[in-house]
């Protein structure tokens, strides 16, 4: 399994870390933020981190029988994941600001689903995904996902996520912003705002 010092190193390297001044997904502000898409530019290196999570998610959760990942984000490592543990992998995506199945994929009665993502910072898609399971009488499995940047404070999770890296970033709403990030021009680099 890979460090916790090799995993930043191979997010510096493939500039997944990025620093400065975002709104994330959540609304809420951050310093840092987390582009994996940078890191699954580098099959090669993301390889590495998807097996070690891999290795994680086999010893934690002994028996589910689907991955769902949200779109965007969670499409390839949904997929990786599946490859390595030989599961079935759908993802679901946004209609009309609503997650969705599409494309003919379908979550089995009474099936166990494990939800993978590639950032969990609040929770809010897993849990829009746990929706989707609940209207198919599945049950979630658990949550899984390369970098955990959650905190207790803004976690809508209440069970365990199982990750590669537990990253801790402060996070502020917009009205209680430090003078240095507010003096930072803003970015929104996630998906959510997208229409």
């Amino acid at each position: 399994m890979l460090s916790h010092k090799k995993s930043l190193d191979i997010l510096r390297k493939t500039n997944a870390l990025l620093e400065g001044h975002f709104v994330l997904s959540s609304g809420l502000h951050s310093p840092k933020y987390i582009q994996c898409a940078k890191l699954l530019s580098f099959p090669s290196k993301a390889e590495k981190i998807c097996k070690s999570l891999a290795i994680k998610i086999k010893k934690n959760f002994k028996k589910f029988d689907l991955i769902l990942a949200p779109a965007m984000g969670g499409i390839i490592i949904g997929y990786e994941i599946g490859k390595i543990l030989k599961k079935e992998t759908i993802f679901c995506e946004r209609i009309k600001g609503e997650f969705t199945l599409r494309r003919g994929f379908a979550i089995r009665k009474g099936s166990k689903v494990l939800i993978i993502e590639d950032v969990i910072t609040t929770g809010r898609s897993s849990m829009e995904c746990v929706k989707l399971i609940k209207k198919s009488n599945a049950s979630v499995a658990g949550f899984a996902s390369i970098i955990d940047r959650s905190s207790k404070k803004t976690l809508k999770i209440r069970k365990k996520i199982i990750s590669h890296l537990k990253i801790n970033v402060p996070v502020y709403k917009s009205n209680k912003l430090p003078e240095e990030l507010k003096a930072i021009p803003i970015s929104t680099p996630g998906s959510r705002f997208n229409k």
